[in-house]
């Protein structure tokens, strides 16, 4: 048997294959413990196909059309659930629009007619090109379940074969095979041998998706993004819309990385995705309607989505440093060893979520929103106004806003209390101000300049005193097991301390850092 894959430890999450198309079903006759191999579903038949114009103008847009279609078996026609699915780029996750699918509309896509409420919202995009098949993912699937002699379900095997293809001119096909291991009571030495034995099948762990692929191969042959709108040129518009794009293609050339797993690619996406959400806040003046609104919601999704990793990614590399750093003789039991192992637990199930986002439907929703929002933006008639009169009056608002919740941790601190919630919301008010203030320096100048400077060096005092609260919860967890498993967990108290001496430090020196960054005379720019 292989040496146990941390990410094989049991938990709520699925484990995923995929290997060449028809790969055999693996022996699980051999599997101890498993009884019983129960069929659930013999071969159910999904389908999606998607609408489109001959060259992809809904895809351009971000806007999606798909028929999506499922046969439990041969016999039946339709299946509940078969329905016409339209996802706009500024709805929300759950703002599908569905129209249930008739049994007269199964046998050819050609011969359907797009319902007339889908067809009013795509008109105007789609123009005068008739909507046909640009593309199609077909799916057989299988599920069995491994029960043992009590009839306890161990866990839940699916299979699929997944064919995918582009139609039209330009036609691709690709197929292959996935497979999903859904734990039940297994246990992690029943979960290793299943994965042996889908392994010695031809499968290797690998994220699903084959809608996923049926996009990417579609955005291979669709034409370049549509141009995007600049504003009038020096209006406080222009300049949020020139923001926007840089962060846009950051957003795109750090995604190219992390899929490369070049390092720190995900903390750049964040940071991208940060500028962007932050920007629009700030200046939420200068767009009218719900779609600023919209976007701003998804991107805090994706920061949030790919906050585990980078976390997981900060506090490995801080707590590796000072390991390291640390006295030879405080260093008690297999400290190093424990370390490697939770983060390897974390990082195995981190990585495989961020490759699910950046692979899913709902980040290449708002790929499109963005470029939409790019090539079509609602702008206010404020935002056709100069920047220089616009934006800074704007700035104020956030800088405001962040003196109002320094105030509050300052008093809370003052007071003798933990303040960890009040320096994180400040934290994240001086991140948002930092990049708001990106956005309005080319207008404002060297004042601008010198003030984000400045407040840098107040977010970087708040930064290392959150980098210090989430290490005490490491480091609890890290002892807290170690006591568990009979090791000595005294290096983890250690740093614990000395991460408590840290935090307190950086609270002493709060109050002046903040004092000689937030002066009038920093400030006297957003008042025009």
């Amino acid at each position: 048997m292989s040496t146990t894959d941390p990410a094989l430890v049991p938990s709520a999450l699925a484990l995923t294959y995929r290997g060449p198309a028809h790969t055999g079903a693996p022996r699980l006759s051999g599997v101890d413990g498993v009884h019983e191999v129960v069929p659930v579903v013999a071969a159910e038949v999904r389908e999606v196909e998607r609408l489109d114009t001959a060259d992809l103008r809904l895809f351009s847009a971000g806007i999606e059309l798909v028929v999506e279609h499922v046969v439990p078996d041969r016999a039946s026609v339709v299946a509940p659930g078969s329905a016409w699915v339209l996802r706009l780029p500024d709805a929300g996750p759950d703002d599908d629009l569905r129209v249930p699918l008739s049994g007269s509309e199964v046998e050819g896509v050609a011969d359907r007619s797009v319902p007339d409420g889908i067809d009013a919202l795509v008109r105007r995009v789609r123009g005068d090109a008739p909507l046909v098949p640009v593309g199609r993912v077909h799916v057989t699937r299988t599920v069995s379940r491994m029960r043992d002699d009590a009839g306890r379900d161990l866990a839940t095997l699916t299979r699929e074969q997944v064919d995918v293809a582009t139609l039209g001119g330009s036609a691709t096909v690709e197929s292959w095979t996935e497979a999903v291991v859904e734990p039940g009571t297994a246990g992690t030495a029943l979960l290793q041998q299943l994965d042996d034995a889908l392994r010695t099948t031809g499968l290797v762990r690998a994220p699903r998706g084959g809608y996923a692929r049926l996009t990417t191969l579609l955005a291979e042959a669709a034409p370049v993004d549509p141009p995007r709108r600049t504003g009038r040129r020096g209006s406080a518009g222009a300049l949020l819309l020139r923001y926007l794009g840089d962060q846009v293609d950051a957003l795109a050339a750090r995604e190219q990385d992390l899929r490369a797993d070049r390092p720190d690619a995900v903390h750049q996406m964040r940071i991208a995705a940060r500028r962007m959400r932050s920007a629009l806040r700030t200046y939420a003046g200068l767009l009218e309607g719900p779609r600023a609104a919209h976007v701003v919601a998804e991107l805090r999704w994706l920061g949030r989505a790919l906050a585990g990793e980078r976390d997981a990614e900060v506090q490995e590399e801080r707590l590796n440093a000072r390991l390291t750093a640390l006295e030879p003789e405080l260093l008690l039991g297999p400290v190093q060893a424990a370390v490697t192992r939770h983060f390897a637990r974390t990082r195995a199930e981190t990585g495989a979520a961020v490759l699910d986002v950046v692979d899913g439907e709902r980040y290449a929703a708002l790929q499109g929103a963005l470029r939409r929002l790019l090539a079509d933006p609602p702008l206010s008639r404020r935002a056709r106004k100069p920047a220089i009169t616009v934006l800074p009056t704007m700035v104020g608002r956030t800088a405001r806003k962040l003196e109002r919740r320094m105030e509050r941790a300052l008093a809370d601190l003052d007071a003798g209390q933990v303040a960890p919630d009040s320096l994180h919301d400040a934290r994240k008010t001086g991140k948002q101000l930092r990049y708001a203030t990106e956005v309005a320096r080319p207008s404002v100048g060297k004042d601008a300049r010198a003030f984000a400077k400045r407040l840098k060096k107040v977010s970087d005092v708040l930064g290392e005193h959150q980098d210090a609260v989430v290490s005490r919860e490491t480091l609890r967890t890290l002892g807290a097991r170690a006591g568990a498993e009979r090791d000595n967990g005294f290096a983890f108290g250690v740093l614990h301390g000395r991460d408590t001496a840290t935090m307190l430090d950086l609270e002493r020196r709060l109050p002046t850092v903040w004092e000689t960054a937030w002066t009038r005379r920093a400030r006297r720019w957003m008042r025009r």
